[in-house]
């Protein structure tokens, strides 16, 4: 975990040239009339928390000489000092995970994201108790983060505490855009389990919940296929059930997903 500074032409020398050769050192120049800054402020804060950096915060209207000396024209503007050299970041503002992608260029790794790592191995061993204490552990630390939430959901659905992992996504509201579709996504993997416990009197029950099954188990390609096949041969199955869980593993794939690209098309294709 790192911590925060308030950075001045006193002490830029030790607090960010000096530091930046001990961990990466990551300079916000903001300031306090602009409302981006403001909105970035928190998720830079919150990724304090996950990784071992050095958030320097510099005024530019406090500081004008270090916003002149390092050519910042409009604000935030980030940059990251590494080994005693200020590298350009970003201005204004953009996504947590394009920011994680930033700070892995500098070799920092998410504390959280190693633990997940972790937890992953243990359920794929069938350590149930084991990946239970590392999230307990988790959560300990990152009561509220929203992907500890979604991978805490997972959890709960693979034990079959449905209601449980129902109320759990209730928390990601939808101001927080980069996890509430996932989120959505998730809320159909309770569904597909409760789809899955139907074994079906007909073929097409059966592949109705042999695809439910296919998603849980991760294996989205098979069960897009099996919907599809579906949507061809019977529309109005389940109320158009087949389409909309073809749309559901979209929303846990991501839109920018290869499987979530070619099958948007070829459901496309068969719909029209």
């Amino acid at each position: 975990m790192g911590y925060a500074v308030v950075v001045e032409p006193s002490n830029f020398q030790q607090e960010v040239i000096e530091n930046s050769y001990k961990k990466p050192v990551v300079i916000d120049f903001f300031a306090t009339w602009c409302g981006p800054c403001k909105l970035l402020k928190p998720i830079l804060e919150k990724l304090l928390q996950e990784y071992d950096f050095i958030l320097a915060t510099i005024d530019i209207d406090a500081h004008p000489d270090l916003a002149k000396q390092f050519s910042v024209e409009g604000v935030p503007d980030v940059k990251i000092a590494f080994e005693g050299k200020i590298n350009q970041g970003f201005v204004g503002v953009v996504s947590e995970a394009e920011i994680k992608e930033l700070l892995k260029q500098f070799n920092l790794t998410s504390d959280l994201e190693h633990k997940l790592e972790q937890m992953h191995q243990s359920m794929a061993e069938k350590n149930v108790p084991k990946a239970k204490e590392i999230l307990d552990e988790l959560f300990a630390k990152y009561p509220e983060h929203p992907q500890l939430i979604l991978e805490t959901v997972n959890f709960l659905i693979r034990l079959n505490r449905l209601e449980d992992a129902d109320k759990m996504l209730s928390t990601i509201g939808v101001e927080q855009k980069e996890y509430y579709a996932k989120a959505q996504g998730m809320k159909s993997l309770i569904e597909f389990k409760r789809m899955a416990s139907i074994d079906g009197e007909n073929e097409l029950e059966q592949q109705f919940s042999q695809g439910a099954k296919y998603t849980l188990c991760e294996e989205y390609e098979e069960a897009l296929k099996l919907f599809l096949n579906i949507v061809e041969n019977n529309r109005e199955y389940k109320n158009d059930g087949a389409r909309k869980a073809m749309i559901s593993i979209f929303q846990i794939l991501g839109n920018t997903h290869p499987l979530t690209k070619r099958y948007q098309q070829e459901l496309t294709m068969k719909l029209y």
